[in-house]
Parts: structure tokens; C-alpha cells; sequence
């Protein structure tokens, strides 16, 4: 996780660095191994990084060989290493390691169709100096946030709404649609935030900022039934534990350890299984454990824990430690929380940092795309009941 923000001026006075300093310093702990700062004539680009590929190098923002584009970029690209390959076999030369790099020579080469061949999570935005336009993208599932808004003929961007906030003259107004689509659906909906005035880039979306105006579009979008094969149950399994461990390893791509998320339910025991069935090496899990012996799932995170031989480490907390982090919480969040979820897995989180780890593998997002939420399978049956459970998880998976 990084934080990336900018401005690109279509005014008469162009982003200070004092300006682009003050908006990544608000969204520092998202970066906590480095910050940098672009600033060049109508473009400031800022970036927080927390550094995974190329600890040493892929410093941000980035520029590519003669200084024509710069890139500050949130995610990871997991295929980066077989794009590389190809664009070397094209004559394309690196000066990194980094999969930031990678996205750099992918503009070079494909333009803004670079990002139907990435296989990753990203927000990224990227200056073109000679054709004088912003590139703003955000992954196909919005694992990684992107906001944007207008200021003065100013486009403002940040991977954080406070990032855009710390922006000189920005003033924080409730957006009551925004607030209804919240308490009605449990989210907004993209490009609708809380925040008025602000925008959240749709996931699967791309926008080019310039001087004739701005272009949104959509790169992917998830389909149903399209190419959907009859098979016999067992054969679909495979092709979904295939489909699994190949996310899986390729997740495993990091010059940092890699953890797990161990919670005792199905999904992050498969992840942490597939994680071994990859890799030898020592594996340290997560988890946590309640106070509240009705929510505490210790007994069958203990189980898994013995089957998989994991190095284990667990924080157990109380229903007065999640009211008091709550607040924090809600303020990372940036919207308001109509479930208590998010504490458990934030305290889970320093836990994680603790024991010198940065990155670390969920089962998250399982029930959304299995149909495993209650509701799902009420209305299956036939029962219109509304579910107890809310797709904001219950657990870490």
C-alpha cells in the first residue's frame, strides 16, 4: 500500500511543491519507507511508498528514460516479470527491478491500452510532458482508491479524500445522496462519495486529464454467462482450485516476507494451504482472537494452525479495545461504518507491522464472488429474510 496524489493546473498559477508536500504528508502511513515529490510547471505529483519490489530502487515519483513521463503509482503489478521480458525483446532497457518501471515502458508502448494487459492492483497517474495529459487509472475491482475533484481549474487527486482536503482552499461538505446510497446499500456508489464535490474513480476505469477537457472510460467490466462451459461439478472445482493457485503464487511475487490471514473459516485456510503447496519456506499467520467467547474462533484457527505448520501469531482483544479504535478507524476510512468489522482486522493489522511484515494474503472477497453471504442463499431457498450478515465481512475471511 502507497499513497500518490498531484495536481495538474489549467490556471494561471501552477502547483507549489509546498502544496503536493502538505497532501502526501496527510497520507504518510500509507507510505511509511519513503516520500516524493514532482513538481515541474503545471503538473506536482506526490507519492508515500511502502516499498515491496526493489526495496533499493523504485523510488517515486518515476521518470522514464529521457524525463518525458513521470508515474506515481499505488498497487502491484504481478505479471510485471513476464511484460518485461517481452518489452526487453522489443528493445525497451530498465533502469530498476521494479514493476513501476514496467508500467512506464507498457505507456511507452501501448498507450492507454496498457492497462488491459496488467494483472495486478494499481491506481496510478501518469504525466506525459510531450503530449501535455494526465493519465489516471484505477484496477478492475478498485482494490486500490482513487479520488479526483476540481479546484480553482485544478484537477486534484489523491489515493485519500484527505489528501485533497489539504489542498489550499478545499472545504469538507457532506454529500446526502452520497450519505443515503451509504445507509441504504451499505456503500456509495462510484463516482459518488460522502465528501460533495468529490469524486471516487469507478474500479475498471480510466481517466485522461488535458486541455481540451477531461475522458472517462471503462477498460473491463465484469461479465456473467459469457463462455460459461456445462460441466460436471468436479470439473468446475478444478478449474477453480487451478484458477486459485495460480493467484496464489503469483501473489507470492515480493522482495519482503509474505504472510497470511489466518481466521479458521474457508476461505483464508485454502489461501494458507495454497501458500504452502507453493513455497517451503516458513510461513507466519495471523489472527485474532475475542474475549467474547460467541464470536471467538481460536479453536479452529488453532486447528488449522497444527494442520498447515504455520508459525503462528494471534492478538486477542475485548469489545472496549474496538470502541476505543473505532474512531481511528472511521478516519481511515473516510465514511461513516455501519458495522464494527474493520476494528478487529486494524488492530490485527499493527500486529502484522510488529512482527516486521508488510505484506500478507486474505481470503477476502470469497463470499461476494461464491455467493456466501446469508442473504444469498435466503433468497435461494426462498426466504426473503433479511440476513444478520453484511458483505462489509464479518471476519478477515
Amino acid at each position: 500500500m502507497c499513497g500518490i496524489c498531484g495536481v495538474l493546473s489549467f490556471g494561471e498559477n501552477d502547483p507549489e511543491e509546498k502544496t503536493i508536500r502538505k497532501m502526501i504528508g496527510t497520507i504518510q502511513h500509507r507510505g511509511p519507507d519513503g516520500c516524493g515529490i514532482y513538481c515541474r510547471g503545471r503538473i506536482g505529483l506526490g507519492h508515500a511508498r511502502l516499498s515491496i519490489i526493489d526495496v533499493g530502487g523504485g523510488h517515486q515519483p518515476m521518470r522514464n528514460a529521457d524525463g518525458s513521463v513521470w508515474i506515481s503509482f499505488n498497487g502491484e503489478i504481478y505479471n510485471y516479470i513476464e511484460l518485461r521480458k517481452d518489452l526487453e525483446r522489443r528493445g525497451h532497457r530498465f533502469a530498476s527491478q521494479s514493476d513501476t518501471e514496467v508500467i512506464l515502458h507498457m505507456y511507452e508502448e501501448k498507450g492507454e491500452e496498457c492497462v488491459r494487459h496488467f494483472n495486478g492492483q494499481w491506481a496510478f497517474a501518469i504525466w506525459d510532458r510531450k503530449k501535455e495529459r494526465l493519465f489516471v487509472s484505477r484496477d478492475r475491482l478498485g482494490v486500490r482508491p482513487l479520488h479526483y475533484t476540481w479546484k480553482n481549474n485544478c484537477f486534484v487527486f489523491g489515493s485519500e479524500i484527505k489528501a485533497i482536503l489539504a489542498y489550499p482552499g478545499m472545504r469538507a461538505e457532506i454529500d446526502w445522496i452520497g450519505m443515503d446510497q451509504l445507509f441504504t446499500v451499505w456503500c456509495t456508489l462510484p463516482p459518488r462519495t460522502v465528501f460533495k464535490g468529490i469524486e471516487e474513480l469507478p474500479p475498471g476505469h480510466c481517466l485522461m486529464v488535458e486541455e481540451g477537457g477531461v475522458r472517462k472510460w471503462s477498460y473491463w467490466e465484469l461479465e456473467y454467462g459469457k463462455g460459461y462451459e456445462k460441466l460436471e461439478e468436479a470439473e468446475h472445482a478444478e478449474q477453480l482450485l487451478a484458477a486459485l493457485s495460480e493467484a496464489t503464487t503469483i501473489r507470492l511475487r515480493s522482495d519482503v516476507p509474505v504472510g497470511a490471514y489466518l481466521s479458521g473459516g474457508l476461505d483464508s485456510t485454502v489461501v494458507t494451504s495454497l501458500i504452502r503447496r507453493c513455497s517451503d519456506a516458513p510461513l507466519k499467520t495471523f489472527s485474532i482472537s475475542f474475549e467474547d467467547a460467541e464470536y471467538d474462533e481460536r479453536e479452529y484457527q488453532q486447528e488449522a494452525v497444527r494442520f498447515l505448520g504455520t508459525e503462528h501469531h494471534e492478538i486477542r482483544i475485548s469489545g472496549k479495545e474496538i470502541a476505543e479504535v473505532f474512531p481511528e478507524v472511521v478516519w481511515h476510512a473516510e465514511k461513516p461504518l455501519l458495522r464494527s468489522a474493520p476494528a478487529p482486522l486494524y488492530l490485527l493489522s499493527k500486529l502484522v507491522r510488529t512482527q516486521g511484515y508488510k505484506v500478507v494474503l486474505s481470503g477476502e472477497g470469497a463470499d461476494e464472488i461464491l455467493g456466501g453471504y446469508d442473504v444469498i442463499r435466503k433468497r435461494r431457498s426462498g426466504d426473503s429474510g433479511r440476513s444478520s450478515r453484511s458483505p462489509e465481512a464479518d471476519r478477515y475471511s
